[in-house]
């Protein structure tokens, strides 16, 4: 938990620390070796319009999806006996791990007759990339 000058408090008597809040709830943080504004409101810390892409990352996240999307070709469209063809992984894990992607909007998936069918959403992974890469960029 942190508490106010809790880190002036590891850093002996010598912590020449000043905070204020500014504004906004931006907390300035003057320190004898950094300088830190930063903002104490946790919620606007995620810009609104990355509020929906926490599933995508969360998606992207995993190791064994990760894998599964690079298993796709561009504009391939691969069934869950052909994913696992080629991993290691079960075919539960391999359905469990398409439909986490599927509901984070990364896959798209069409069933034919008996099969479903996924292929890469480019629009969602391009749009949430985008995104941050604008944000990155605002930064300077």
């Amino acid at each position: 938990m942190w508490l106010p000058g809790a880190g002036c408090a590891r850093l002996g008597s010598g912590c020449d620390a000043i905070r204020k809040t500014l504004a906004g709830g931006l907390t300035h943080h003057n320190h004898i070796t950094n300088l830190i504004d930063m903002f104490t409101d946790y919620m606007r810390t995620i810009p609104p319009e990355w509020r929906e892409l926490s599933k995508v990352f969360t998606a992207l996240g995993d190791e064994h999806r990760q894998r599964i999307l690079l298993t796709f070709e561009p504009g391939e469209r691969l069934n869950v006996g052909q994913i696992v063809a080629v991993s290691t992984l079960s075919r539960s894990a391999v359905s469990h791990h398409l439909r986490v992607l599927r509901e984070a909007g990364v896959l798209n998936s069409l069933k034919e007759g008996k099969e479903v069918y996924f292929w890469l959403n480019r629009g969602t992974l391009i749009d949430a990339f985008e995104k941050v890469l604008a944000y990155i960029r605002e930064q300077g």
